[in-house]
């Protein structure tokens, strides 16, 4: 049987605990010798597949250990690089997001808010043309003329009372004048 093809699993409760100081753990061949014999295996091939299995175990514990070398190593050159498990998350953050970036969804959803928010500006532009057309209409509509012209004279009549030096209001009846306050707003 080929290691290679074999299926290691590094999620054991030791990953990681191991130290370079630990030695292969040994088969316990007395337990084995016990046990009985597959049915349809000759001792032969009993015996070569004892002497694998303990290849394999050989072969797992050598990559734990390399494997707590390679973490601590990488350890070592992320502390002289300054980086940080804050500075780590930061970089899977932006990566994340650039992949978020690229993905077909937000594109799509990129492109509808886009094209919502050209027909939003310009429903506002024809608007606000129309409010200016209305208030245009509305400034040269007789009523508004009329209005105009009232304000106007009540404007002039004020400001003109005030510019002969007089601060009263002219009165319809000529009688009663009484002061303007000073703060008026015209």
């Amino acid at each position: 049987m080929d290691s290679a093809g074999q299926d290691i699993n590094l999620n054991s409760p030791n990953k990681g605990l191991l130290s370079d100081s630990m030695t292969d753990v040994p088969v316990d061949t007395t337990v084995a010798a016990q046990t009985p014999a597959v049915e349809g295996l000759t001792e032969a091939e009993e015996e070569e597949l004892r002497a694998e299995l303990a290849k394999v175990e050989e072969e797992i514990v050598t990559l734990r250990q390399v494997l707590a070398a390679k973490e601590r190593h990488c350890g070592e050159l992320k502390r002289k690089l300054g980086l940080s498990a804050l500075e780590g998350l930061k970089q899977n953050l932006s990566r994340s997001w650039r992949d978020v970036q690229v993905s077909t969804a937000y594109k799509k959803t990129q492109e509808t808010f886009s094209q919502a928010g050209q027909k939003t500006s310009a429903a506002l532009s024809t608007v606000g043309s129309a409010i200016s057309r209305k208030l245009g209409d509305m400034r040269n509509s007789a009523t508004f003329k009329s209005f105009e012209d009232r304000v106007g004279t009540i404007k002039s009549k004020v400001v003109g009372g005030r510019e002969n030096g007089s601060d009263h209001l002219p009165s319809s009846t000529g009688s009663d004048d009484k002061p303007l306050p000073d703060h008026t707003p015209f």
